[in-house]
């Protein structure tokens, strides 16, 4: 989801701006820019910035892409909501909604726990941080920008802390499924934190790349589906995937019990190796959506590992492309960063933050504002 900070040139004027005064009040100046940029626009373009400048978008290019990523982060959470009811017998509850053979392992033990810490806690926080990136609340309720920050953060984290818990079983739980998880756990928390101290450093800007990145990343979860899905399809006109399930879990599919002793016959008939065989067996299953239920898990199961890499790597590549085309917002962003270190009296102003000069071998950054008083 785009960020825009945009509300803030009406708080501050930015250092290069040739059309305000010292005795012209900013926020009078930038109307006048703005009415003029109204003048100058074509109907449809004017009927937009009626549309999203009471957003607080000032650019038009940032309103779209918030409706995009911010429009699917919204509609992912709300259609997920109903999953936190874990172990319900309503058809939207997770127990009956999720994909073949995960509850099995999450009806019960620490994988229930898991799965009840990871969706009462990820759903919640990913609704409520569309509401940060719209600028508006961000110029007007910065208390509730605050506060709804700070409540984001806790429930991302333990979103992850029981993501973390059901890895080793979430979609069959197969290696490329766990270390996609491991490392999308590691790269939010990174992200969520760098955010957070840049913020209290006063580091605007990297606080927004940061804050981008986090949920960039968070937003893997909803491209993951739409791979996942369509690999599945794909796997099934091939007809000759399979993968393993314990027989206990195909038993828990097809009958709901994993009693192996009482099942009905076609079962014994399709997996003759899970006669007398403990739950732990392995047995082979064929991974089709036009299967029986357990076929469709594992085409699941066999499709989320990868999809779940690829995602993680669009959305990585894509957040990075994003704040690399937007090298003057993030320069603008410095400016008021280094406004407001300077007010708090921060040693190095402008860069107090976690900046790249405190790391790598930038060179020492200056702010525009000092040659503009020379």
């Amino acid at each position: 989801m785009p960020s825009n900070f945009d509300h803030e040139r009406r708080e501050r004027p930015s250092p290069g701006n040739t059309t305000t005064t010292a005795t012209e009040p900013h926020s009078m100046a930038s109307l006048k820019i703005l009415d003029a940029e109204d003048r100058q626009a074509g109907k449809f373009v004017t009927a937009m910035r009626k549309l999203y400048r009471p957003l607080g978008f000032q650019k038009g290019y940032n309103f779209p892409l918030f409706i995009i990523f911010g429009g699917a982060m919204l509609g992912f959470t709300l259609a997920r909501f109903s999953y936190m009811n874990i172990g319900g017998d309503a058809s939207s509850s997770y127990k009956s909604g999720s994909a073949p053979g995960e509850w099995y392992y999450a009806r019960s033990g620490h994988y229930r726990f898991g799965i009840t810490l990871h969706l009462v806690t990820i759903i919640p926080a990913g609704f409520l941080a569309v509401f940060q990136f719209i600028p508006v609340i961000r110029y007007k309720a910065l208390l509730f920008h605050r506060l709804n920050g700070s409540l984001i953060l806790l429930l991302s984290l333990l979103g992850n802390v029981g993501a973390l818990m059901i890895a080793r079983r979430a979609f069959g739980g197969a290696l490329d499924v766990q270390s996609a998880v491991g490392v999308l756990a590691i790269i939010t928390t990174t992200s969520l934190i760098l955010a957070y101290v840049n913020i209290k450093r006063l580091q605007i800007d990297q606080h927004r790349a940061w804050m981008l990145r986090a949920w960039f990343y968070f937003g893997v979860i909803i491209t993951t589906r739409i791979i996942m899905i369509i690999s599945a399809l794909i796997i099934s006109t091939q007809k000759d995937y399979y993968s393993t399930r314990p027989c206990g879990e195909i038993a828990f599919i097809v009958s709901g019990s994993s009693d192996l002793s009482n099942q009905p016959e076609f079962f014994t008939q399709k997996y003759p190796g899970c006669v007398n065989a403990s739950k732990n067996t392995p047995a082979i299953v064929n991974a089709s959506m036009n299967g029986k239920a357990e076929s469709i898990g594992v085409a699941l199961g066999m499709s989320f590992g990868m999809a779940l890499w690829v995602a993680l790597f669009v959305h990585a590549v894509g957040v990075e492309i994003y704040l690399n085309a937007t090298p003057r917002e993030s320069e603008r962003l410095r400016m008021v960063s280094y406004e407001r270190q300077l007010e708090r009296g921060f040693e190095n102003p402008g860069s107090a933050g976690l900046v790249v000069e405190r790391w790598g071998d930038a060179r020492p950054w200056a702010p525009q504002v000092k040659a503009s008083k020379k």
